[in-house]
């Protein structure tokens, strides 16, 4: 394989972006080619509120698939006759999920979630590698369960690398393959998912495996920036930046690539280029090896939806070795990932992102042992390479009601 492609959620909206994407594909064809696609716009966001209701057996849960059902045949209408097989497809998909949600759940959240969500995914490719077909793109569609083999942490699966690197050699090969991003599956061929925007991590995956010579993640944004230029004026555009530099941005929420997705890329020394599918003869940005040209240069990232927890002993003695030992295993046990943490004598603080499910759960779990507050309602500011200037800035226009520092790098919680 020569490259690895990847198309978000964004380039499959509408008819006129598909269009583009195929134009794209198009220039490429000749090429030994994997293609890597999301759910379709915010599908994603839709199948959440299907497990949602389904989950609290709320009546709306038929209303609400057939929403996400009307999206995909209205779209395929536009680009298919109607007595393509792709209707089929399409409905079969569909059947799937009304198998689940015609049971009441006897499973935990996470399965029921991976179950549905994931569907997402499997009707995005099946109406692209159709289309592909229908403008004379011959293509492979693989159903990447079939390759990426993970646990059965559902939500966040982590990777079984061995049988991936085999099973990847030998089912992807010559030719154009489309298949999907951010699920996987158990042994027991239970459906899994990879975390949120995990699309990008199964590029890299593959990439990884095949010892392709470039990933091109093709986006609605011309590159990767030192801010989200929704909230920011005037942001610079990183032409070119270090894996390391990258895995930081990520890390911290930059929202253009996924935190996993440069670690496997950066073992083998591949280069990922983010692109636009707006402007694909544009140059984007390039991460590989180590590279000067960004240093000093301040990098904005904002995280919403946050919520500050603090813990602290009931009998006001000092938190020690063994209650963060407890309280990290609270945490990870139901998979809230720490976006910042501080402690004192008394308390230990963190700021973790406010979903609805993992949050309540965690908050009760942890109040069985320990005194707990909490401030909702938060976002959470990240500096790097930071100024003061820009630091007292952030603290004159908000509500700042905790700050970080380290050489590098200052964190902000400010009260929306």
């Amino acid at each position: 394989m020569n490259k690895v492609y990847k198309f978000g959620g964004s380039s499959l909206k509408n008819v006129t972006n598909i269009k583009l994407v195929t134009k794209i594909i198009a220039k490429n064809k000749e090429d030994d080619l994997v293609i890597v696609f999301s759910a379709m716009g915010k599908v994603t966001n839709m199948l959440e509120e299907v497990v949602n209701a389904y989950f609290k057996k709320q009546k709306i849960v038929t209303n609400l698939l057939n929403k996400v059902r009307d999206f995909h045949e209205s779209l395929a209408r536009k680009l298919f006759n109607e007595n393509d097989k792709v209707f089929d497809e399409i409905n079969n998909l569909f059947i799937e999920i009304e198998w689940v949600i015609a049971e009441d759940p006897t499973d935990n959240y996470s399965y029921y979630y991976d179950q549905i969500v994931s569907v997402g995914e499997l009707l995005s490719t099946k109406i692209m590698s159709a289309f592909l077909i229908k403008n004379k793109i011959k293509n492979c569609w693989i159903d990447i369960r079939d390759i990426l083999r993970t646990d059965d942490s559902y939500r966040n699966a982590k990777i079984n690398w061995e049988y991936v690197e085999k099973t990847a050699c030998k089912n992807l090969k010559y030719g154009i393959t489309v298949t999907q991003g951010f699920i996987g599956s158990t042994s027991e061929n239970n459906t899994t998912t990879l975390g949120r925007e995990g699309s990008d991590f199964t590029a890299a995956i593959l990439a990884s495996c095949l010892n392709v010579n470039k990933v091109i993640i093709w986006k609605d944004v011309a590159g990767l920036m030192n801010a989200d230029p929704a909230i920011f004026d005037q942001p610079h555009l990183f032409s070119f930046i270090s894996y390391d530099d990258a895995i930081e941005l990520a890390f911290f929420g930059a929202k253009v690539i996924h935190p996993k997705t440069i670690q496997p890329l950066k073992k083998k020394l591949i280069p990922l280029e983010i692109k636009s599918f707006y402007k694909p003869n544009i140059s984007g940005t390039i991460i590989s090896e180590k590279t000067n040209h960004n240093q000093g240069i301040e990098s904005y990232i904002v995280k919403e939806n946050q919520i500050l927890i603090s813990v602290s002993v009931r009998d006001l003695t000092f938190v020690v070795e063994n209650h963060m030992s407890q309280i990290f295993s609270i945490l990870s046990k139901n998979l809230v990932e720490v976006n910042l943490m501080q402690n004192s004598a008394v308390s230990f603080s963190v700021c973790v992102n406010n979903d609805k499910f993992k949050i309540p759960k965690t908050i009760n779990e942890l109040k069985s042992f320990f005194k707990v507050v909490y401030n909702d309602k938060l976002v959470l500011y990240t500096i790097k390479n930071y100024k003061q200037k820009s630091v007292e800035k952030f603290i004159n226009e908000n509500n700042i009601i905790l700050q970080q520092k380290s050489r590098t790098t200052v964190q902000l919680i400010a009260k929306i």
